[in-house]
């Protein structure tokens, strides 16, 4: 691109020539005014690039080739790092569900509040409990009672005619009290308190080694033991009356949390997975920004970085939804309550959609500021409109006495330092952050932006500036 010299060099120039013949003595002025000019022209030439730096010259030879081998590579980094990023989403959600208690208890602990949950556990403790309370053995014990006090035998018969009402209504008292069980807060802090232990045990299953609250089973169910909840049960139906209650044994019975043949292959190359997740999320990351790195335009690379990232997340979304779909399916004919495994299901996989949420956002934020930052025509011109009403703002606070004197002056001379400072602040917040969401990414963006807006708004240009206020002191030209 060829830059013909305005008139205002012209003119420098020729006073330059003029001062040398012998001219007005005024040529220091000048020459400084051609100074100006000169730093005015190199600002709007870097402003014409994308990202800060000068234009490449045109032509050929090596230096394009180098160029084109740079855009190459970070459009192959690019591509790489857009593919990884849903592996690498899911890779952070099943390392903290394998390996981090903490985060394990908190996402099936709201699971005892949930009405589906409560009635599928209070129908699992009913069944236990029923299959050890043998309505027709009582009552022949007490036939047998009857005959041997000589009670008449119409009596007898019409007593053993009972058996199936009986058990009817042991049934029902029984799922009374299992359902007060687990509306109850005992049955809240007992489910955390067994799940926290189970993960505790989930990782020595998943290890190989034997579990007594959790068992992976050969067709990759995921069950967590109810004998403890059960024993809770049993001394709710003794206080209610039910004294044959206290002969029952310890049960053991189970409640399927999940049910998936990938359990197994889990707990074969469970290591491995977790070295995967371990590394895959920053391995994603990595080549993102590496892309940016080597791109030549990296304004305009970050941009679509983030709208890749953007669209990577939405499809894993679309892809969680029709894998949600076809897990239900795979159950209907299994399991006795599909609801209930729809709610767990929901529930176990909240934290990848929290993650992907972030993600998406987090790449929209960072393709928005890129465009602002960029050299495109239409991020130039609502930069420049911005500036003009910051100076528009500054001029009308100080004619009412309000300036920032040198503070101003020295935020305009160090505003990209400032700016800087700013979004390292930013990034700092989000990577330091225990549990990352996309509230916390929409809110550090809205400070950070409202941050540089401000800075904007205190910078105050050299031109600006008062006589005696403290300004930049350029370099004599050499006579």
């Amino acid at each position: 691109m060829e830059h013909r010299p305005s008139a205002a060099v012209a003119a420098g120039v020729d006073a330059h020539t003029a001062g040398a013949a012998g001219g007005p003595p005024d040529v220091a002025a000048r020459l400084a005014d051609l100074e100006r000019e000169n730093a005015d022209l190199r600002r709007r030439l870097l402003e014409l690039s994308d990202d800060g730096r000068r234009p490449p010259a045109s032509g050929g030879g090596p230096r394009t080739a180098r160029h084109r081998w740079r855009s190459a590579t970070a459009v192959v980094l690019l591509v790489l790092g857009t593919l990884l990023a849903p592996a690498g989403a899911i890779a952070a959600w099943a390392k903290g569900q394998l390996t981090d208690t903490d985060a394990y208890a908190a996402t099936v602990a709201p699971l005892a509040s949930d009405p589906v949950v409560q009635s599928a556990v209070s129908g699992r403790l009913t069944e236990a409990v029923m299959s050890r309370i043998d309505v027709g053995a009582l009552l022949d014990d007490v036939v047998t009672g009857l005959d041997e006090a000589d009670v008449a035998p119409r009596a007898v018969t019409a007593l053993g005619a009972l058996e199936a009402p009986l058990t009817s209504g042991v049934e029902s008292f029984v799922r009374s009290a299992a359902d007060r069980v687990v509306t109850s807060d005992a049955f809240v802090t007992a489910w955390e308190r067994a799940n926290r232990v189970a993960h505790e045990e989930l990782v020595a299953v998943m290890e190989g080694q034997g579990g007594d609250l959790v068992q992976v089973g050969r067709d990759g169910q995921l069950t967590i033991q109810l004998a403890g909840m059960i024993e809770l049960l049993k001394e709710r139906l003794v206080e209610r009356g039910l004294d044959v209650a206290a002969n029952i044994p310890t049960v053991d019975a189970t409640f399927v949390i999940m049910e998936t043949t990938q359990l197994v292959e889990i707990q074969n190359r469970y290591g491995q997975l977790v070295t995967l997740t371990t590394w895959l999320p920053w391995v994603a990351l990595g080549l993102l920004a590496a892309g940016v790195l080597v791109s030549t335009h990296r304004l305009r690379t970050l941009m679509v970085a983030g709208l890749a990232l953007a669209a990577a997340m939405v499809a894993l979304g679309i892809a969680l939804a029709l894998a949600r779909s076809l897990y239900l399916g795979a159950l209907s004919d299994v399991v006795v309550r599909l609801d209930a495994a729809e709610v767990v299901f929901d529930q176990v996989a909240s934290p990848l959609r929290g993650t992907l949420r972030t993600a998406g956002v987090l790449g929209l934020v960072v393709a928005l500021a890129a465009f602002l930052a960029g050299g495109s025509a239409s991020a130039r011109s609502l930069r420049a409109g911005a500036g003009r009403g910051f100076a528009s703002a500054r001029t009308w606070g100080e004619t009412r006495g309000w300036t920032t004197g040198a503070v101003g002056l020295w935020l305009g001379r160090h505003r990209s330092f400032a700016r800087a400072v700013v979004i390292a602040v930013a990034a700092l917040v989000l990577l330091l952050a225990a549990d990352p969401t996309a509230g916390l990414v929409i809110g550090t963006a809205v400070v950070a932006g409202a941050v540089v807006a401000l800075l904007e708004l205190l910078a105050r240009p050299a031109d600006e500036a008062r006589p005696g206020e403290d300004l930049p002191v350029s370099p004599a030209p050499s006579p």
